[in-house]
């Protein structure tokens, strides 16, 4: 998690970007629909970031591969405890919600990410537990949400007071939504989570939440041996391993409360790229153990560069369009 500028993260910076293209719908807050039973499943819900790297029309993605869910990144502080697209964008009533729209028209759903690597996190700005579940309450509301992913990175991350108020607020949210879905979204070494990662796994544990997806993501590692889709099955089992030590699961059960969420081709890190085929090795992985939940960033860069292309966009391998989306569709948990 050492790289400057890197793409799995980049977040409220973008807000300015011209590649927003999704229009505005004229209805504002009312128009947020009931979610329609999703025919998908929301363990294979890949990321796509409406507000960077020149995003594809949701509905387009769904009729080119078959994905019924998105992860919808990213939610930020406005610069206070109070929930924005990129920090910046209204929550409701904008471009963002026009596709949320769309993607349950047809038929689909969506997990909506809070966090990332960039711009001011609710973590750091709601100042206890029951503020930051108050503004995780109205991304909740506004959307009806079935699931909620919670991207703990960077500054957030690696503040011992900060993970635990989002263990504590996501305890409280559980509480207040009955049945809804929550996963934990962190980095990770090629052998599991780090002193972080655990601690706040351990966290989550010693303030009974039952989180329903402790996920890593196994890239920008800084080296490692073997295929990132070998480095992918060692990371997850060491997070295996730190789940069930945590709460006091059988194998069985701690490999259904782990999750992993990839990059498709090149990283942030020089030299190190994730393949289909690695993207298959994981597939295998997720479906012999049942995980909780198979991601990637992004949908943004499922398809090749052209000339002068940005890793932003594209994911820097010679692909077909879509090919990594087609992958993770296949796991249905």
């Amino acid at each position: 998690m050492h790289v400057a500028a890197p793409r799995r993260r980049a977040a409220a910076v973008a807000a300015g970007l011209s590649c927003l293209v999704l229009p505005l719908v004229a209805s504002g807050p009312k128009a947020v629909a009931s979610p329609p039973l999703a025919v998908g499943t929301m363990a294979a819900a890949p990321y796509e970031y409406l507000g960077w790297g020149n995003p594809q029309k949701p509905t387009d993605v769904m009729a080119a591969t078959g994905v019924k869910w998105f992860t919808l990144a990213f939610i930020l502080s406005d610069g206070g405890c109070n929930p924005k697209w990129d920090g910046s964008r209204a929550l409701t009533g904008g471009s963002d919600q026009s596709a949320i729209n769309a993607i349950r028209g047809a038929g689909g759903d969506v997990v909506i990410s809070v966090g990332g690597w960039s711009g001011n996190k609710l973590g750091e700005k709601c100042s206890s537990a029951s503020a930051l579940a108050g503004a995780y309450q109205k991304v909740i509301d506004a959307y009806h949400l079935k699931a909620l992913d919670i991207d703990i990175e960077n500054t957030e991350f690696s503040n011992a007071t900060v993970r635990k108020r989002v263990v504590d607020a996501l305890k409280i949210v559980k509480t207040n939504n009955p049945g809804i879905v929550t996963y934990v979204t962190m980095g990770t070494t090629p052998g599991g989570p780090d002193a972080n990662g655990k601690d706040l796994i351990k966290k989550g544990a010693a303030a009974g939440l039952a989180n329903d997806g402790w996920v890593i993501m196994p890239f920008d590692f800084g080296g490692h041996s073997g295929s990132m889709g070998s480095a992918t099955v060692s990371a997850l089992e060491g997070l295996k391993a730190a789940v069930k030590s945590a709460y006091g699961y059988g194998d069985d059960t701690a490999y259904r409360h782990i999750g992993v969420s990839s990059m498709n081709g090149k990283t942030d890190e020089a030299g190190e790229t994730v393949t289909t085929g690695d993207f298959q090795t994981i597939l295998g992985y997720a479906k012999q153990h049942h995980i909780a939940r198979y991601s990637f960033w992004s949908v943004n860069r499922d398809r090749q560069c052209g000339s002068g292309g940005s890793g932003d966009s594209c994911s820097g391998v010679s692909q077909a369009p879509y090919a990594f989306t087609k992958i993770v569709v296949q796991y249905t948990g």
